[in-house]
């Protein structure tokens, strides 16, 4: 069953550029991972402060899995530094559409 994630980073003042620039520096990394279905992140005029990132994944124990990878470690310690809170804003059960195998 694929797996959905709908999460949102807020980030300190000032540090939303950055935090965009390692999520695209992330979604690059798990380019050639099959398992990652879809990978966007977004923002939002409304709040200044949050970067939001959609994921599709084969399943669950393949965005687990890619937690691990040696690059994902490194983005995370890049980022940990901006993140004021996180928060799941979903877990989803992805049924089809459009970008989705």
């Amino acid at each position: 069953m694929k797996f959905g994630l709908y999460g949102k980073f807020v980030i300190k003042e000032g540090e939303r550029h950055t935090m965009v620039n390692i999520l695209l520096d992330a979604a690059k990394s798990i380019e050639e991972l099959d398992e990652c279905e879809v990978y966007h992140v977004h923002i939002s005029e409304d709040e200044p402060n949050s970067v939001f990132v959609y994921e599709v994944w084969s399943n669950e124990s393949a965005h687990q899995a890619s937690l691990n990878l040696e690059s994902t470690k490194t983005l995370i310690k890049q980022a940990m530094p901006l993140i004021t809170g996180m928060e799941r804003i979903s877990t989803l059960t992805p049924m089809g559409g459009k970008g989705l195998a």
